[in-house]
């Protein structure tokens, strides 16, 4: 039963663990904190190496330790690549409109509504609207992947046969 993890750390990104479990991770491209806590469950940083350790091999301690070696793995990788997911706008009855204001994407004339829908955008993700592309980038994997929900469910079709009415913004690639 393997009751450690290791990750490497790649060179250009600093990891530094502070307190208790407070994992900083700073790259190329911005820095991300994160608070990692469980009973039995300790994060250290050796040389150019992350060890996620338990001294109790029950069972949700060993699920944590898979759990903290994905978070960690994602934080290195937003930091040194980042992260970006592109969506397609889809009509065939009403041109969907979209734009940016402040911390939302306004999205006005779907199915030929006069009320404008709204879709949050998260953190420091950035959306850009290129014709009918929405490309969402960002360094934190969380805040991209619930920024690409919400504008999906903003234009989720209620009260039309969905069979007929495909209007909608779709994911179509995960990236980098």
């Amino acid at each position: 039963m393997e009751t450690k993890r290791t990750i490497g750390i790649p060179e250009g990104v600093n990891v530094t663990i502070s307190n208790v479990n407070d994992v900083s991770v700073s790259g190329p491209l911005g820095s991300l904190q994160r608070g990692l806590w469980y009973p039995g469950v300790t994060i250290k940083k050796v040389d150019s190496e992350i060890i996620v350790d338990t001294e109790m091999p029950r069972k949700e301690q060993l699920a944590m330790l898979g759990t903290y070696e994905s978070h960690l793995k994602n934080m290195i990788t937003g930091v040194s690549k980042g992260y970006e997911y592109k969506m397609k706008v889809v009509y065939s009855h009403f041109p969907i409109q979209l734009k940016t204001e402040g911390n939302n994407l306004i999205i006005s004339n779907f199915l030929g509504e006069k009320k404008s829908r709204k879709a949050g955008i998260l953190g420091n993700t950035k959306v850009a609207i290129k014709g009918d592309q929405v490309v969402i980038s960002g360094i934190n994997k969380e805040e991209v992947g619930q920024t690409a929900a919400n504008i999906r469910m903003a234009t989720k079709i209620k009260r039309f046969d969905p069979r007929v009415f495909q209007d909608g913004v779709y994911l179509v690639e995960r990236g980098r």
